[in-house]
């Protein structure tokens, strides 16, 4: 709208030597209104960007929303295609009442008001169908612009979280073989390290070894600080008897405390946001193998660092469709 205004300026200075000053002023002031207008707009969408932090979706969701969209542009098209077909039938039902009207006109007055009347509905009709024709064309292009946004945008963050995800096992590359793994699946990376790395035997404070490389994670998640991060602390099913150090309940509290003490070592790089950070501990109820052997005890002893892209825009974008 600006750029419009600002060429009206330029348009009326060039065709006219004699643009009266009040005009040219009301159209300073139209534009200098509408620049006020942009900054205020640009600034609420600044404050609008802060907002949407907490809203947080799985990938896997945005997809289904995705296929909607795509479905619903699909039917948008195949809605375009049959409105055009009937404007089409109307063009020449209109075009044969129009000829059969001027041939009954001298033979047949009364037949020629009736035939004007219902080339009048028709015509009527026609408008309509036009204007829904032309409005199913613009959602059609708007539906197809914001999906196209959309599928870039999810590019762009699953090529983010590739490239995270090669940074991370570079960084921890020395850990290889004692532990730790990183995986990257369903649109996030997985830092997944085992016990035998970190704790003691029921013990939640982090060992040299352990430290060392949760503070390498810490160092990658401060480069990257759009990125939120969940703590699980995992257990196996052996009951929790007695008292250990300072004292846990259960599973459940033992897990919880691993994930806290994870939570701290990352807190301790000035870099990382904490408001990123979330620890859960979810006991020994999602283990990765059978409790049965030593084996599958040890591998759902562990703790899992879950890295997530922030999906507000996306988010946003889906609510547009």
């Amino acid at each position: 709208m600006i750029k419009k205004v600002a060429l009206a300026v330029v348009v009326l200075g060039l065709t006219t030597s004699c643009v009266s000053k009040k005009i040219y002023n009301d159209l300073e002031n139209k534009y200098a209104d509408l620049k006020k207008e942009r900054n205020a707009l640009a600034d609420e969408n600044g404050a609008l960007s802060k907002s949407k932090n907490q809203l947080e979706q799985e990938k896997t969701s945005l997809q289904t929303e995705l296929d909607k969209a795509k479905a619903e542009r699909d039917k948008l098209a195949n809605d375009y295609a049959a409105t055009k077909k009937s404007l089409d039938n109307l063009k020449a039902s209109y075009a044969a009442l129009e000829k059969n009207s001027n041939d009954a006109l001298d033979s047949n007055m009364k037949k020629n008001r009736e035939l004007l009347a219902e080339l009048e509905a028709k015509q009527s009709k026609l408008t309509a169908e036009q204007e829904r024709l032309d409005k199913l064309k613009a959602d059609l292009a708007s539906s197809t612009s914001r999906l196209a946004e959309l599928e870039k945008m999810m590019a762009d963050k699953e090529a983010g979280m590739n490239k995270l995800k090669e940074t991370l096992s570079k960084a921890l590359n020395a850990f290889e073989g004692k532990g730790l793994t990183v995986e990257h699946r369903n649109g996030k990376v997985y830092v997944s390290m085992e016990n035998k790395l970190l704790f003691e035997s029921g013990s939640w404070t982090v060992g040299s070894e352990g430290k060392k490389a949760v503070t390498a994670v810490g160092k990658v998640l401060g480069d990257n600080p759009e990125i939120s991060v969940l703590i699980e602390g995992h257990t196996d099913n052996d009951k929790i008897t007695g008292t250990i150090g300072g004292g846990v309940e259960n599973n459940w509290d033992l897990s919880t405390k691993r994930a806290t003490a994870i939570v701290n070592i990352l807190s301790e790089n000035k870099k990382v946001d904490k408001k990123n950070l979330t620890a859960a501990g979810r006991g020994e109820y999602a283990p990765l193998m059978a409790n049965e052997t030593a084996e599958g005890k040890a591998k759902n002893r562990r703790i899992e660092i879950i890295l997530t892209p922030k999906l507000d825009e996306i988010s946003k974008l889906m609510s547009e469709l």
